[in-house]
């Protein structure tokens, strides 16, 4: 039956890369075509494609009335088209060549954009490595592009373009359509004045005293467009005056409030509205105090950990290590009361009430138990900090993004159920030397306990400890892992504290035939937590993978089923049980080890839609506010939140008067992309949830999220 899948999945891998390779062949260009946008990918080369030919390449985009999209500066708002491209080797593309913008007044904003039909040219470079295919000599020609449209909202926009350009010319094929729109290219791309030396800028106050020389004769005393191509310097809408003095061209431009920079060069473009000019201005004087960027920190960590809510910017000397500590300390605390530690209390459960009546063996127990916790977490953090200092993009976690990992965890609390369901005992499958070892030394039972724990809880962030974990990831490898440590000290406290209280032992009733019901009673949130990390694996590598685990486990549990039998039975069965597992593990190994889908491949879930770190710019620079959403199928806090608060249809509903973008960045598998992200928001750890909107720092929520919370972060924007 595989190999019939096998053959059928890759006769529709064969069908479809012809039906791609026909599309590409057959036309003249990919285009791409919105209610808003028409975008096509078109090419120019008259002399053939050869190393040392010039070869240009352009996306046109025709906008429907009242649509635009924007200039490499977009101006008080918006996000410039953005082009990605995929070349042969010896192929290299050049920037942009920007046509001349018009200015596109916003209520008191204005924008640099394009309206009607706009084409943005690109040089192609064949250098001398360029060595066609044996079968085509054509050069393919792969383009990834993003843009903004707006008219009064805006919509973020991307396509993905493809075309052959034959070795000879294109103007018979495809050519014309780019010759026709090339042809008009001087009268819109600013020819370049940035060799006179005498055009500057002078800082006067908080304006720019702006001087060109060198611009044609037939231009003097007429009034000529501004456009600087650097974001935030000149205000955009801001009010301006312009005057000649003989040949040179003068102006006096408002500085930005929000200016962020201070350059000694300022390339700026003037325009007469049928030709443009472009300039580099020798800055000259002294610049005002630029604008102090918003970062939203609390003064210290301990007045973030009251609020819950920090911005993104890395830590600094106003938080205290001290304060680190006692986050990680609250944290680990109220890390006992999330979901994902639910399933790992029926050990302890058990543990309790087989040393009911026992303080001292109570007592190596919560020791041996701590023991477990606090290392774990160490060699956990260890794990990371190393991890990430070798430039790996991971965080808090990060070891439930490996598909082989989850499985592993699912074989093992499976095994642990079995036991506690009275399947199978250790004494009756082990060899008796081992067995007697653990008999010997039970606490060991208490120290595995503890590192149980710590896998299945280490997922979750609870509250405090986002901010601290946060912090660890910046700090010197000492002082991180004095974080992680302490983490694990809260976390393991509880079961410390009670190990040592001698009432403890007098609440617990005396041994008795209630044992071996609660502790077969306790099998079943093993069972749970087996079927949440086959849930967690079928996110990760698709219902194959999930599909494959259970095989798996089923193999597990009859091997171990027959080393409980006796005489030959035993022998028998279990050679055939272990040949079998064996060759189950053989089969699933590869979809274990199956890619998952890639956030950029994620679907969109209702109002919720796939997180780009483009998409929250470009939808913040529009205006819109933005809900971030930072998740992953192992965290259980998330799923509760995601099943509860963010499906409250109150929330939804304010949500959606606010029109607030969803967004849900997916850290299932390792994105680097996603740990970036939260890396700047000072957190390495899921849930997160953040609140975007222009011109302010970033709202970053609790990791147990409420109706209310949520209600009135909406109710400011």
């Amino acid at each position: 039956m595989s190999s019939v899948l096998r053959s059928f999945a890759l006769f529709l891998l064969l069908a479809s890369s012809l039906a791609a390779h026909a599309q590409l062949s057959t036309g003249p260009g990919a285009v791409v075509t919105t209610e808003r946008v028409r975008a096509e990918l078109l090419a120019h080369a008259p002399d053939g494609v050869a190393p040392g030919k010039q070869v240009w390449v352009g996306l046109q985009l025709a906008h429907q009335p009242e649509w635009h999209t924007y200039w490499k500066n977009p101006g008080d708002s918006g996000l410039a088209t953005q082009l990605e491209w995929t070349l042969p080797a010896g192929v290299t593309a050049g920037d942009i060549a920007w046509p001349v913008p018009h200015k596109i007044p916003v209520g008191t904003l204005a924008n640099y954009g394009y309206e009607g039909t706009v084409l943005l040219p690109v040089p192609l470079t064949i250098g001398p490595d360029f060595k066609p295919s044996l079968l085509a000599s054509d050069l393919t020609v792969k383009l990834k592009a993003t843009w903004l449209v707006c008219k009064k909202e805006c919509i973020p926009e991307d396509g993905e373009f493809a075309l052959k350009i034959p070795a000879q010319s294109t103007t018979a094929m495809h050519g014309q359509a780019f010759a026709d729109a090339f042809a008009a290219a001087p009268r819109n791309v600013p020819e370049g004045t940035a060799a006179i030396p005498d055009s500057v800028a002078r800082i006067a106050g908080n304006g720019l005293d702006i001087e060109v020389q060198g611009l044609p004769v037939a231009e003097r005393g007429k009034e000529l467009a501004f456009f600087p191509e650097t974001p935030e310097i000149v205000e955009p809408a801001g009010a301006w005056t312009q005057a000649w003095k003989g040949a040179v061209w003068t102006a006096h431009v408002p500085l930005s409030g929000l200016r962020s920079t201070s350059p000694t060069q300022l390339p700026v473009v003037v325009a007469d509205g049928k030709q443009g000019w472009r300039a580099t201005l020798k800055v000259a004087g002294t610049w005002p105090p630029v604008a102090a960027a918003p970062t939203g920190v609390s003064p210290a960590l301990d007045e973030a950990l009251r609020s819950n809510a920090t911005a993104s910017v890395p830590a600094s000397s106003r938080v205290g290590l001290m304060a680190a500590l006692l986050g990680a300390l609250l944290g680990g605390l109220i890390l006992n009361l999330m979901p994902c530690v639910f399933p790992v209390l029926a050990i302890k459960l058990v543990g309790f009430a087989s040393h009911a009546q026992d303080a001292r063996a109570r007592r190596a127990d919560g020791l041996a138990y701590t023991a477990g916790v606090v290392l774990s977490f160490l060699a956990l953090g260890a794990a990371m900090l190393a991890l990430r200092a070798a430039g790996e993009q991971l965080g808090w976690g990060f070891q439930l993004q490996s598909p082989l990992v989850v499985a592993v965890l699912a074989v093992l609390f499976t095994l642990i159920a079995l036991n506690l369901a009275g399947v199978f005992e250790v004494g009756g499958v082990l060899p008796s030397s081992i067995a007697s070892v653990q008999l010997r030394h039970p606490v060991r039972n208490a120290f595995v306990s503890g590192v149980l724990a710590v896998a299945i809880a280490s997922p979750c962030t609870a509250p405090f400890m986002g901010a601290s974990l946060g912090l660890a990831a910046t700090l010197p490898a000492v002082e991180a892992l004095l974080v992680f440590g302490i983490l694990g000290v809260g976390m393991a406290l509880p079961y410390l504290a009670a190990s040592a209280v001698p009432a403890v032992g007098r609440w617990l009733p005396r041994p008795g035939p209630w044992m071996d019901v609660f502790r077969r009673l306790m099998a079943f949130p093993m069972f749970a937590t087996v079927a949440w990390l086959v849930w967690v694996l079928g996110q990760q590598s698709g219902i194959d993978g999930a599909g494959a685990l259970l095989v798996l486990l089923v193999a597990v549990s009859l091997l171990v089923w027959t080393l409980t039998l006796r005489g030959r039975t035993r022998v028998v069965l279990g050679t055939v049980a272990t040949l079998a597992l064996a060759a189950v593990a053989w089969t699933v190994g590869p979809h274990l080890a199956s890619a998952a889908p890639s956030q950029q491949a994620a679907k969109a879930e209702g109002e919720w839609q796939p997180w780009s770190q483009a998409k929250v710019q470009q939808l913040v620079a529009a205006g819109q506010p933005v809900f971030v959403d930072f998740t992953a199928a192992w965290c259980v806090t998330c799923q509760v939140n995601k099943k509860t608060t963010l499906s409250n249809e109150q929330v939804l509903s304010d949500l959606r008067q606010r029109k607030v973008a969803l967004l849900r960045a997916d850290w299932t598998r390792r994105d680097p992309a996603i740990s970036a992200a939260l890396a700047s928001l000072g957190r390495n750890g899921v849930p997160v949830y953040v609140m975007y909107r222009q011109g302010s720092a970033p709202v970053v929520l609790s990791e147990l999220l409420s109706v209310a919370e949520v209600r009135g972060v909406v109710a400011k924007l």
